[in-house]
């Protein structure tokens, strides 16, 4: 259950982290915060953030095979680089309508797929 729980922690956080990494821009482009100065769009960017650490930080205690959970740090990594992917893919798709993928995203995503593999390989 404990990397059920982690993997889990890893989506919530990946989402708002995509919000805060990307999301302003979205709001830019929606006339929406576009006369923002930059510290303020870094404060907002930092405010939705916070929430990202509340779930990243018990993910990796919860899934971290130190401290009983059931995968390594390194696994801890890939996963959470392969959920990053995954939000970011479908964040850019939906909300930006000028993104589209191709071939070479594709292959890009084997390429991680395939780095999944080989963490896990014993």
């Amino acid at each position: 259950m404990k990397g059920i729980y982690a993997i889990s922690l890893l989506i919530v956080s990946n989402v708002f982290m995509t919000f805060a990494w990307y999301g302003h821009l979205k709001l830019q482009e929606t006339k929406t915060i576009s006369n923002w100065p930059l510290l303020g769009v870094i404060l907002f960017s930092w405010a939705i953030a916070l929430f990202e650490y509340c779930a990243q930080v018990p993910a990796n205690r919860i899934g971290f095979l130190g401290n009983g959970g059931p995968f390594s740090l390194m696994q801890l990594k890939v996963i959470q680089e392969v959920v990053t992917l995954i939000i970011f893919t479908a964040f850019s798709t939906l909300l930006f309508k000028g993104e589209s993928l191709h071939w070479n995203h594709f292959a890009a995503f084997v390429c991680l797929v395939g780095a999944v593999y080989f963490v896990f390989m014993k």
